[in-house]
């Protein structure tokens, strides 16, 4: 199990622990943060699991897959530390993780 810290719309903490092997998305989802609303369930066809990387994890979760980068461009909340969650496996190498919930599109 690995710890992860999610930042909440508001402004608010969530610590989490998430199964390695899920995705982060599924993660989150599972903890029953209703901002999470990964329409397409992490079948890589919309950007609602969209989240922002803290910079110091951002080289931690992978490279950006040629469609999620352009599903990311579909954002107007797109920043340099964007993900979707949907493609980040939850692993012992992302213990202490942080992502904040990027706005509503």
């Amino acid at each position: 199990m690995t710890a992860i810290s999610v930042i909440l719309r508001d402004g608010s903490l969530q610590n989490l622990t998430g199964e390695d092997g899920l995705s982060l998305m599924e993660t989150i989802r599972d903890a029953g943060i209703d901002e999470m609303i990964a329409l397409c369930g992490g079948c890589l066809s919309c950007a609602t699991c969209h989240v922002i990387v803290d910079e110091d994890w951002f080289a931690a979760t992978g490279e950006l897959g040629v469609d999620e980068n352009e599903l990311l461009d579909s954002s107007d909340h797109r920043g340099p530390t964007s993900r979707l969650s949907c493609q980040i496996a939850i692993s012992p190498a992302l213990e202490g993780l942080r992502v904040t919930i990027a706005p509503e599109d």
